[in-house]
């Protein structure tokens, strides 16, 4: 499971490394959230969810999650911070876990969760917002964009 999890940050690092600073704060229209509102989203999700794993409910008082959807001027630079400590953060906690934990039980926002399933629902919300990065991408990019998959017309 973690080699598919480090498989979606890499598509996000190939996608950011195209990018500029203007790029992650572009927003297509008013109902759409930018790069950086979406890492911010990740960040946030992944601290929560994955700080004190086994030990804690996932959805982590001091979180604000509508806070990570607000506008941001972030750079690059620091947009790809907060995705990195996102997945750290997440990579450390699977990292810490035995095969026996899989079948513990969990909370999120109180919904109890096998360790197997949570780690499912992750793997199924963060692919949706790394896809939603990637089309962002190729908007700003247009034609110099690079394909991380196989382009088109060449299958």
């Amino acid at each position: 499971m973690t080699r598919r999890f480090k498989m979606y940050k890499e598509l996000g690092d190939k996608t950011f490394a195209q990018l500029n600073d203007e790029d992650f704060v572009y927003q297509p229209n008013q109902q759409s959230n930018s790069i950086a509102m979406i890492v911010q989203h990740l960040h946030g999700n992944m601290l929560s969810r994955f700080t004190n794993f086994l030990t804690e409910d996932g959805e982590k008082p001091s979180r604000n999650r509508d806070k990570e959807f607000d506008e941001v001027s972030l750079t690059k630079a620091e947009v790809i911070n907060l995705w990195n400590e996102g997945w750290t953060c997440l990579f450390n906690a699977l990292e810490s876990l035995q095969p026996e934990d899989l079948l513990k039980t969990i909370y999120i926002r109180t919904e109890p969760l096998l360790v197997y399933d949570a780690l499912l629902r992750q793997l199924a919300h963060y692919p949706n917002h790394v896809g939603q990065i990637q089309y962002i991408g190729k908007l700003r990019e247009g034609a110099a964009w690079q394909s991380l998959s196989i382009p088109k017309g060449q299958s």
